[in-house]
């Protein structure tokens, strides 16, 4: 125990040194992080810089895999305070981070997004499974003897002859962004296992079975649209017969001009959602560097502004920015521990 004391006292003394002289350059908290978290953390920041009498924090929209880099990069004045994620923090991330000194992390779960998949309102109305999403943007799906071969789908018809005969064009993230694994882990996959002949082959190369549903398209039936999703919206209001995929919130937002496309006949909706119904319902966090409390003013009162009830709660200024809020037990649960400012344990943390 004693220790332990010692290994903590050396680790904020080190933290200490890192920012020896560089407190007039570091009186503003630095956020870097998930896209689709961005908009919740900004609103959250904004609160925070007109009650604290404190600067506004900086909030950079990364990615969820870029802030994670950035995060894990290191203690001190030149690395990012907090980080956003559309999903938990990885075992290998949470690895990279304690392997460069940030070992004392705090969690927050913020709430829940839908993952949707969304087109113009002035498109054809379509409703999909999520295996015939899969055979829509995979680079490689099974052939008529069950063998894998180049994705020959160009048209939604082609996937399925119920579907519209419109050219397949899905606007979604990059790889270093959070939604973009959400994608894959809630969406493809689950759809790969409605496939028989992709249940088999799981059964016979789990490692082919992964590529398959890990593996997109390069042809421009799917595209990377880069890490801001206003930039996905804006295309969908371009052409009306491309999908789009991000937040549930960046949907509600748009509601005047997109429409949500149902996953297996269930509609992306706020209820839908929270009961875990809709296939793309996902929780999303923020990170918070402990090792930069007190030496970075005001972090751990931000940190506070955010897990509030005004902030947080079901009647709070970030469920009317389209949040899906915490069960009330839950929120308390994730509150005692950010105001205690209780480092996460790695046991909880998945591959």
């Amino acid at each position: 125990m004693k220790f332990a004391t010692i290994a903590s006292a050396l680790a904020l003394a080190a933290a200490g040194v890192a920012f020896a002289g560089q407190a007039e350059a570091r009186d503003q908290i630095r956020i870097v992080g998930s896209s689709t978290v961005y908009p919740f953390t900004t609103a959250v920041a904004e609160q925070f810089g007109r009650t604290s009498g404190m600067k506004t924090p900086v909030v950079e929209s990364t990615g969820t895999g870029g802030g994670m880099k950035l995060f894990c990069a290191g203690v001190g004045e030149g690395n990012p305070d907090v980080t956003n994620a559309s999903r938990r923090m990885k075992k290998g991330e949470f690895a990279s981070c304690a392997k460069s000194g940030v070992k004392d992390i705090v969690e927050i779960n913020i709430g829940f997004d839908g993952l949707t998949l969304a087109q113009s309102k002035q498109g054809t109305p379509i409703k999909l499974t999520l295996s015939q999403l899969l055979l829509a943007v995979a680079k490689e799906v099974p052939g008529p003897d069950g063998k894998l071969i180049p994705n020959p789908n160009r048209n939604w018809s082609d996937v399925d002859r119920s579907l519209p005969n419109v050219k397949i064009e899905v606007l979604g993230p990059p790889p270093t962004s959070g939604t973009r694994d959400s994608f894959h882990e809630l969406l493809l996959e689950p759809g790969a296992l409605q496939i028989p002949a992709l249940v088999a082959l799981k059964k016979s190369d789990s490692k082919a079975f992964d590529r398959v549903w890990k593996t997109l398209r390069e042809d421009g039936a799917y595209v990377e649209a880069g890490e801001n999703d206003n930039v996905i919206v804006a295309k969908l209001e371009a052409n009306r017969n491309a999908f789009g995929v991000f937040g549930y919130s960046f949907l509600e937002e748009n509601q005047a001009k997109l429409r949500g496309v149902p996953l297996n006949g269930v509609e992306p909706e706020f209820d839908q959602i929270t009961s875990g119904k809709y296939p793309g319902a996902r929780r999303m966090y923020v990170y918070v560097k402990k090792a930069h409390v007190g030496i970075v003013p005001g972090l751990d009162k931000f940190a506070a502004e955010y897990v509030s009830t005004k902030a947080l709660g079901e009647d709070g200024y970030l469920a009317k920015k389209g949040l899906v809020t915490l069960p009330k037990n839950e929120l308390e649960g994730v509150r005692k521990a950010v105001l205690g400012m209780s480092p996460m344990k790695p046991d909880v943390l998945t591959n």
